[in-house]
């Protein structure tokens, strides 16, 4: 009765190491560069100049202003290099053929009655728009990182408060994508999806 029970019971989806490898990087990065930016912003808040809404210190990391930017910085470049390095492997393995809309998902948006294409063609919007955010975001935070250096960078934000409230902006929409991602993944392919993506 225990074998019919196991050969019952679904199968994992198989997924690469370093596609897993990818994934485990970029959300203890994002956790670690959101906890040391929102430090960042409580020593000068984006909104509401000095009378601003503070963030608690149990989502913060730095302990103070120097220390959330030390860890900013740091952590950034673990980050963007895990992305360039994302980007460099959907690339080389042609997943990018699978990952990014094209005009047919568009087309199943608007047209098709069958769920499941519809779903896959959400993915991949997703997908799609997820990477001019993340550009922005790491443009943006350059141009803060090296405003001097990397002045016609800062130049095409305008100001500086427009250059930190266009970057702090970015934060949500990343979290709003790894939301509707991760739901997508539960509609299509359930929890066994998502677990195969991290163990």
């Amino acid at each position: 009765m225990t074998a019919s029970v196991a050969k019952r019971k679904p199968k994992l989806p198989s997924q690469a190491l370093l596609a897993k490898t990818f994934h485990w990087v970029n959300i203890i990065a994002l956790l670690l560069m959101m906890a040391s930016g929102l430090q960042i912003y409580n020593a000068n808040p984006v909104f509401g100049g000095r009378a601003g809404w503070d963030f608690p210190d149990a989502v913060l990391l730095g302990g103070w202003l120097g220390g959330g930017r030390a860890w900013h910085f740091a952590i950034m470049w673990i980050y963007s290099l895990n992305l360039l390095a994302y980007g460099v492997y959907v690339f080389v393995t042609r997943r990018w053929q699978h990952r990014f809309a094209s005009s047919g998902d568009l087309k199943a948006l608007r047209a098709s009655q069958n769920e499941k294409r519809k779903n896959f063609a959400k993915h991949r919007l997703i997908y799609t728009i997820i990477v001019p955010v993340l550009l922005l975001a790491i443009a943006s935070g350059l141009a803060m990182y090296k405003p001097a250096q990397l002045h016609w960078l800062a130049a095409l934000f305008g100001d500086w408060q427009t250059l930190r409230t266009v970057h702090f902006m970015t934060v949500p929409l990343v979290l709003a994508f790894s939301l509707v991602h991760s739901l997508l993944a539960l509609k299509v392919g359930q929890l066994r999806l998502v677990k195969s993506m991290f163990f």
